[in-house]
């Protein structure tokens, strides 16, 4: 299980860091790079560095307390906050009309759900 959670963690953490090119990247070139993209379009370039600058937060949260142990209770605290963040994107999409690509989401929220209750029950970082 343990070895689940880290592959699971490190997962998320790849998709937060791709996802943290939001930070770098005009909204309109986001946009372009197809129709589960346009989401982008109905938000500010502020809150898409906003954004941006939460997931890259959350890929390091997602991995280094653990690593370096210091403060390995900061993961599973991390992906409850990816958890909001997912669930704020299903909403998203379910507002957009858009249930064909919201699955990605879905599944994403149902790993950061499980690294949660893995983290912070049966397998939590104690020491």
């Amino acid at each position: 299980m343990d070895l689940a959670l880290w592959i699971v963690a490190g997962l998320m953490a790849v998709v937060c860091l791709l996802g943290s090119a939001k930070m770098f990247l005009p909204r309109e070139r986001m946009a372009a790079m197809g129709a589960s993209a346009q989401w982008v379009m109905d938000f500010s370039p502020g809150a898409l560095k906003a954004i941006g600058a939460l997931e890259l937060l959350a890929a390091a949260g997602l991995t280094l307390p653990a690593v370096l142990d210091i403060a390995p209770v900061l993961v599973p605290v991390t992906a409850t906050g990816l958890v909001l963040l997912f669930v704020g994107a299903v909403g998203m999409r379910l507002r957009r009309g858009e249930r064909s690509t919201m699955a990605v989401d879905v599944i994403y929220l149902l790993l950061c759900l499980f690294l949660v209750w893995g983290r912070f029950g049966p397998e939590a970082f104690t020491g």
